[in-house]
This record gives structure tokens, C-alpha cells and sequence, in this order.
């Protein structure tokens, strides 16, 4: 019997892949993320499916998912290497037994979300038909990455809003989000309503929490020089994450929580795998333990 809920971490895509995974796999995560910042450089993908799956071989992990995270959306060359990515990962999900492929859905710089949206649909449109014709599933981060609603890069995919004008661009059942609770919580969104909401469209999630300091949102407000929330490894934020899986469990969700490291601030340096395992033992507790078969 296998968890309908996985937990595992976020690996960066490239030669150091399959080390990497061989020397964090005893500490008992279950599925791998594998990310690639912008391009995919000079990696074989063929290769390094090979590598992956000998290292997993025997151990029940799995790959949950592949991910290019740039700006498909606009005309620079590097842009042109982001959309290049999405499509390669697309073709190679089979070789890593995965179905989905994940990023930031991109912008037009500093133009109004609404402004990117006839763009989306013309970059995405032919890409999430590539997908389904592979049975794959196209997954983007609800990341800000500093931009707000009128001005910003990277990506649109952060606001409700611009979610529902998204999949009415490009109406598709393989299309949706690789969400996580930080990125609404360091906007002031409440993300317990929002995943009762948005459940269905959830494809992927990333385990990654945030520390929202009230006191200072309360006397500085958001926009001065005094920091009001942090990104957290779960376990070490504000969120129930009993909760979170228990609503993933009510809308059917079957798919990985990966945890997102590199981001806390206290949990980072030589205490990065520390933080990631303690947050792996806290989101197995959440799901309920270890899965444990009902009598005959």
C-alpha cells in the first residue's frame, strides 16, 4: 500500500541530481522535486532519468514532478530557453515516471497582471495541448516574486484573481497550481479558505510555511523598512498543517507535499538538512503517521 499523500524535499536539477538524492534518501523522504532555475543548461535529460531511478531503485521514493522557473512570457533569449524547458520536461516526464511539470506562469514586465493575459494564452495554450497529448499536467507556483498586481516579473500566478483569468485563457482540465500557504500568508491572505476553494486546481504542493509578526503589520504596516513575515520550513510557522493535508485528503488530492528549504532563516547554513528532516517528521505527523492497512 502506498501513502495517497507523499512527503518529500525540492533537489535541483543537474549533474550533483542523483548524489544528492543518494545522501538524503535514508533520512526517509518519499518523492523528489526536481527544479531547474531558467534554463536546463546542458543536462541530458535521458541521462540523468538513468541516474535518478538507479538511486531510487528499491526505495519506494518516486520523482513527484519536474520544474523550469523563469519568465516564459517574454522575448529574451533567456525566455526563449525558459519555454524551451517546459516543453523538454513535458517530453521527459515519462522518463521519470512523473505527470507533472511545473513553474511560474510568467509576465510581461512591469505591465498590469491583465495586460500578460492575451500572452499566456497564446505561450500556454499550445503548451498545456503538448502536455495532455503526453498525459501530463501542467502545475505553476503561486510565487509573487516581488511583483504586485499593477507592476512586477516572473510571474502572475500569485492572486485568486489572476488564477480564474488564467484557466478561463486557457481552459483545460491538465492545467492548475503548485501551491503552498507562504506565498498567500506574506501577502496577508488567509490560505485555509483559499485551499477549500481552490482544491481541485491543486496539483502539486510545496511544503514550505511563513511567521507573519502581527505587531509589526499592526504598528509599521507593510510597505516601511521593518520585515513582517518570514518564510519557514513546516514545522516552524504559523501554519496547521494537520489541517492543510486534511483538506487535501476531504478534495481528493492524490500527489507530493515537497518541502522547499533554503528559505528559513533560522533553519538555513549547516542547520538546512536539520530544519528539512524536522520538517519531514512534522508533515508525516500531520498526514497521520505511517500508513497502516485496516484488519481484513
Amino acid at each position: 500500500m502506498e501513502q495517497a499523500i507523499r512527503i518529500g524535499t525540492l533537489v535541483n536539477g543537474g549533474a550533483g541530481t542523483a548524489n544528492y538524492i543518494k545522501q538524503i534518501l535514508p533520512y526517509g523522504f518519499e518523492s523528489f522535486s526536481i527544479t531547474f532555475w531558467q534554463t536546463l543548461g546542458e543536462t541530458d535529460l535521458e541521462r540523468l532519468a538513468g541516474e535518478v531511478g538507479d538511486v531510487l531503485a528499491g526505495s519506494g521514493a518516486v520523482i513527484s514532478s519536474l520544474g523550469v522557473f523563469g519568465n516564459p512570457l517574454e522575448n529574451r533569449e533567456i525566455d526563449d530557453k525558459t519555454r524551451d524547458g517546459w516543453a523538454k520536461l513535458i517530453d521527459a516526464c515519462s522518463l521519470f515516471g512523473c505527470d507533472i511539470v511545473a513553474g511560474f506562469a510568467g509576465r510581461l514586465i512591469d505591465k498590469p497582471i491583465s495586460d500578460s493575459m492575451g500572452r499566456f494564452a497564446e505561450v500556454f495554450g499550445g503548451l498545456t495541448k503538448h502536455a495532455a497529448d503526453k498525459g501530463v499536467r501542467i502545475a505553476f507556483e503561486n510565487c509573487d516574486m516581488g511583483g504586485t498586481w499593477q507592476r512586477g516579473d516572473w510571474n502572475i500566478a500569485h492572486n485568486p484573481t489572476a488564477w480564474e483569468m488564467m484557466f478561463n485563457a486557457v481552459p483545460a482540465d491538465n492545467i492548475g497550481l503548485e501551491w503552498e500557504p507562504c506565498h498567500q500568508m506574506v501577502s496577508l491572505i488567509d490560505p485555509m479558505p483559499q485551499l477549500r476553494a481552490w482544491a481541485k486546481k491543486i496539483f502539486h504542493v510545496h511544503g514550505k510555511d511563513a511567521t507573519v509578526l502581527w505587531d509589526v503589520v499592526k504598528q509599521h504596516g507593510v510597505d516601511g523598512p521593518h520585515p513582517f513575515a518570514f518564510h519557514r520550513t513546516p514545522g516552524f510557522g504559523d501554519s496547521n498543517w494537520t489541517d492543510i493535508i486534511s483538506d487535501l485528503r476531504r478534495a481528493g488530492f492524490v500527489g507530493s507535499i515537497d518541502i522547499e528549504g533554503w528559505h528559513d532563516p533560522v533553519y538555513r547554513g549547516d542547520l538546512e538538512m536539520t530544519g528539512q528532516v524536522a520538517g519531514l517528521q512534522y508533515l508525516k505527523r500531520c498526514r497521520g503517521g505511517d500508513l497502516v492497512p485496516n484488519p481484513a
